[in-house]
């Protein structure tokens, strides 16, 4: 009788890579469809479709798709889609996809697509002159 040892190995498992951002406090979540004007001092969750103006002293997150104007004294985070015009004081960190017009005094990091001209970014009223700008996504 011959012994015939079979050896093998298995992996059983996987890995799962997670991107989030921690929200403490949410003041107004959207989730669903909505179109208007929203003015707040605290944190904005849009994880639906919303298309108006947004005046907010808080952060603002657009995980949905959102159109029309953000005034925002905190940071904006985009991993959506937004098309429209943005004004604010923090950063903005766009993951999804931005076309549109921004004013900024902060830094901008984008990690997903931004579609617009040089000149659509304003910092201090300047194309391009301040605040810090790190890009990974695409850029037409």
């Amino acid at each position: 009788m011959e012994n015939t040892d079979v050896k093998f190995t298995v992996i059983i498992g996987f890995i799962l890579l997670v991107t989030f951002t921690a929200i403490a406090e949410i003041d107004i979540y959207i989730d669903g469809s909505y179109e208007g004007r929203i003015e707040d001092d605290g944190d904005i969750y849009i994880d639906g479709s919303y298309r108006g103006r947004i005046e907010s002293d808080g952060d603002v997150y657009v995980d949905g798709s959102y159109s029309g104007r953000i005034e925002d004294d905190g940071d904006i985070y985009v991993n959506g889609s937004y098309y429209g015009r943005v004004e604010y004081d923090g950063d903005i960190y766009i993951d999804g996809s931005y076309k549109g017009r921004i004013e900024d005094d902060g830094d901008i990091y984008i990690d997903g697509s931004y579609f617009g001209r040089g000149d659509d970014m304003l910092f201090g009223g300047a194309p391009l002159i301040a605040g810090y700008l790190i890009f990974f996504g695409g850029y037409l």
